[in-house]
């Protein structure tokens, strides 16, 4: 059962021999494959006569008892029928053939047939795991114990080679790329030791890769097997070769036999290692001589895989959600501090140290227009402004990083000392603004197992291509990279990203609120310079001409003239001075600070009528208040707009007997309405949108004096507040006044507050 290395391996082929469906099986054992329903068979290995002394091509269309015993076919179909095949090999027992021989029977379902395979045991009894089970829970109990990766990976090589006898275990890792890294190794001596070496990807092809994910264990028992065909060689049901992706008697490729021992391995088992649905790695078995695995130590060895691969999720989503949770901490103590200024680029520059540990970089620039601010070891700020030009031109619009920069920008052969990494995040999607991290050259120098371009046959070679020779340990040197990113400082980056856009959008609808305010303070403004050019110059302008008057009449001797001429110049000085007051008294609206309190408001409007007294002297005025609640408010200016509103009801129904004048409210869910509905002469509501500006007018100053600055005073009052004003009438006919106030629970703070206010 010898095969001599052969000289025609072609391993430019290599990656794309068809390993799954060889069409052959390793003779240490047969292969079977029946139909489901009546368990006839359609095929068998070649090497059946040398095992149950029927050649393979008599077996073709036979019962399975008529081949292997009417005993061993009971059994098995008893088995298959109480435990239906699935596409994963299931060990069914022992069985005796018709020639006595004893068999381990693993069953599957898969490529339309069932697939049997038998190995060869002494034993007549089926296999006992029992001894096996005490070695699985001390494995459970050690590696639950606070442990890295490797030296949980360590006890696994240590356990498994104890279970099956092999010279070298290694757990072998799997990077990105699919080159591989021994993490750990338990051997005996006289074996070579590849503990922390390299092996190139493609050692392990990714076909090869994609199968051990897809079946977690394979077995080779002698690196010299002649394979044993399948008779026939197509599978009846499908016309096509058997597909064995998931047989344990599998026959492997020729590359792989002859790469086996050229490494000095005649005999293998690998366990795969799957993470999160990926494979992670394999336990990967060696032995120098030939060397057979029973069906219940290869299920132990795969259990050990399997609570192994658990183990690395579990501690590797451990790493991982703290060290996002690192990330994440930086980036929200860095939105912190973005928010409390108006000036972005300082703000930016403000929280410098902490985008060089958010990125894990040694330098960190930022590119707006035409500045380049830059903190830590960056490249000079032309380098960086050609570089943002670069991506500009190339469209990097989203998160773009790199650990290999000259690779994708050739200027970057300059920069590699302090720049062989970036990350660059555009902060605009319509100018050219850039935050970039830049991380330094890390030479890694890397001991491969051989050389890993050894592969590569010279012309004088006796062989086309042939799998490499040499595992000595062979160094490579490694230049101009950084750093990986990690796939959580990418994502946490978009994610900075939209919060700097939202505090971008926070600043513009500050900005846009600030802006309108600015607008309505220049209407105010412009008011104001109206008033200040016709309402006050009206009554200086009388105080003037009574002025004049009073003197061109001093010879005269008429006191009552010069009385009336007095009487008017005083009255023009107080109203010049009640514009002056009522000015000065809008200003501070705005200025001075709210002290709330709890206020009851059939108080406030019983003092606010009395004030009134000396308006109404004379006057018939009919007061209808209903019961009011008490609001949550600046107890002196909501008495200022309650006082001008009800002002206002008396001044416009001057020429009402009775004035009537009603005070009432209602409640919705958030807000108490406060209305104040007189009898008096209106307005047009096509001019209700003038009503609270400053010094507007829906009436003449001659039928109803004022300064026109009440009802603004009223508006600001009560929007301070977080409530609004409004107003609706039937000219002639009277008009309703009503404004708003949110309803309040008062906290503690708030009492307080409010008892502080009262001693005050």
């Amino acid at each position: 059962m010898t095969q001599a290395p052969t000289d025609t391996l072609d391993l430019s082929r290599c990656a794309d021999e068809p390993i799954r469906t060889p069409g052959s099986i390793q003779p240490h054992g047969f292969m079977l494959t029946l139909s489901p329903a009546a368990l006839v068979v359609q095929q068998a290995s070649a090497n059946l006569e040398s095992w149950i002394g029927m050649p393979a091509q008599e077996a073709i269309g036979r019962p399975l008892a008529e081949v292997v015993g009417e005993t061993a076919a009971v059994r098995i179909g008893a088995e298959i029928e109480s435990n239906p095949a699935v596409s994963r090999p299931a060990y069914i027992g022992t069985v005796t053939a018709g020639n006595g021989a004893h068999f381990d029977v693993l069953v599957h379902a898969w490529d339309s047939l069932l697939i049997l395979e038998f190995e060869e045991v002494e034993r007549r009894r089926a296999a006992d795991f029992r001894h096996l089970y005490p070695l699985i829970g001390d494995f459970l109990v050690k590696i639950n114990q606070p442990a890295s990766i490797p030296e949980m990976s360590e006890l696994a090589a240590r356990r498994v080679r104890e279970v099956t006898g092999y010279g070298r275990v290694m757990v072998y890792q799997f990077d990105t790329d699919g080159h591989g890294q021994v993490l750990a190794e338990s051997k005996e001596d006289g074996y070579d030791s590849y503990l922390g070496q390299h092996f190139p990807a493609s050692d392990v092809p990714a076909q090869a890769r994609a199968l051990y994910t897809l079946s977690p264990i394979r077995v080779i028992q002698d690196a010299n097997y002649v394979p044993a065909p399948l008779v026939p060689g197509l599978n009846p049901a499908t016309g096509a070769r058997n597909d064995l992706s998931f047989a344990s008697l599998r026959s492997v490729s020729p590359v792989h036999l002859q790469y086996m021992r050229n490494m000095g391995t005649l005999a293998s088992m690998s366990v795969s290692l799957i993470v999160k649905g990926k494979l992670w790695g394999l336990i990967s078995c060696h032995n120098a001589e030939p060397r057979p695995v029973s069906v219940e130590k290869r299920t132990a060895c795969e259990q050990l895989g399997q609570i192994l691969a658990l183990v690395i999720e579990s501690r590797e989503d451990a790493a991982e959600l703290q060290f996002r949770l690192d990330v994440r901490r930086i980036m929200v103590e860095m939105l912190g501090h973005l928010t409390k200024g108006a000036d972005f680029l300082e703000n930016m520059s403000g929280v410098f140290p902490e985008l060089l540990r958010f990125g894990r970089a040694g330098g960190v620039a930022i590119v707006v227009d035409d500045r380049v601010l830059t903190y830590g070891d960056t490249p000079g700020e032309p380098e960086i402004r050609a570089l943002a030009d670069w991506l500009s031109l190339h469209g990097h619009t989203e998160v773009f990083h790199t650990d290999h920069l000259k690779e994708v920008y050739p200027p970057g052969a300059d920069m590699v000392r302090n720049a062989s990494g970036l990350m660059a995040l555009p902060i605009s999607r319509i100018h050219q603004h850039y935050l970039l991290w830049f991380r330094p050259e890390v030479v890694q120098t890397i001991e491969w197992a051989g050389n890993p371009r050894g592969k590569q046959a010279s012309p004088d070679d006796p062989t086309q291509l042939t799998p490499r020779l040499s595992f000595d340990a062979w160094r490579e040197t490694i230049h101009g990279r950084s750093l990986p990113w990690h796939s959580a400082e990418i994502e946490l980056t978009v994610e900075f990203r939209s919060a700097l856009l939202g505090i971008a959008l926070e600043r513009a609808e500050q900005m846009a609120e600030l802006a309108e305010e600015l607008g309505r303070a220049n209407k105010e403004l412009e008011a104001f310079s109206y008033s200040v050019s016709h309402d006050l110059r009206a009554p200086l302008r009388h105080i003037v001409g009574f002025s004049d008057l009073l003197i061109e009449s001093a010879g005269s001797e008429d006191p009552e003239r010069r009385q009336r001429f007095l009487k008017n110049i005083k009255e023009s000085a107080r109203l010049a001075g009640k514009l002056v007051d009522d000015l000065l008294s809008f200003s501070q609206m705005g200025r001075a600070a709210l002290r709330p309190t709890t206020v009851d408001m059939n108080d406030l409007v019983s003092a606010c009528i009395d004030k009134l007294g000396m308006e109404m002297q004379g006057r018939n005025v009919d007061w209808h208040i209903e019961p009011l609640p008490t609001v949550w408010a600046d107890p002196t200016f909501l008495h200022l707009a309650v006082l001008n509103l009800l002002s206002n009801a008396v001044k416009f129904t001057g020429q009402r007997d009775p004035a009537v004048i009603t005070i009432s409210s209602e409640e919705d869910a958030d807000f108490i309405v406060f209305h104040v509905a007189d009898n008096g002469a209106g307005f047009n509501m096509e001019y209700v949108h003038k009503l609270f500006g400053v010094f507007q007018r829906l009436h003449r100053m001659e039928d109803f004096q004022g300064t026109g600055i009440g009802l603004a005073n009223v508006r600001r009052i009560v929007e301070r507040h977080n409530g609004r004003v409004w107003a609706t009438s039937v000219q002639g006919q009277g008009a309703t006044f009503s404004f708003s106030i949110p309803k309040h629970n008062p906290t503690e703070a708030d009492n307080a507050q409010a008892h502080t206010s009262r001693r005050r």
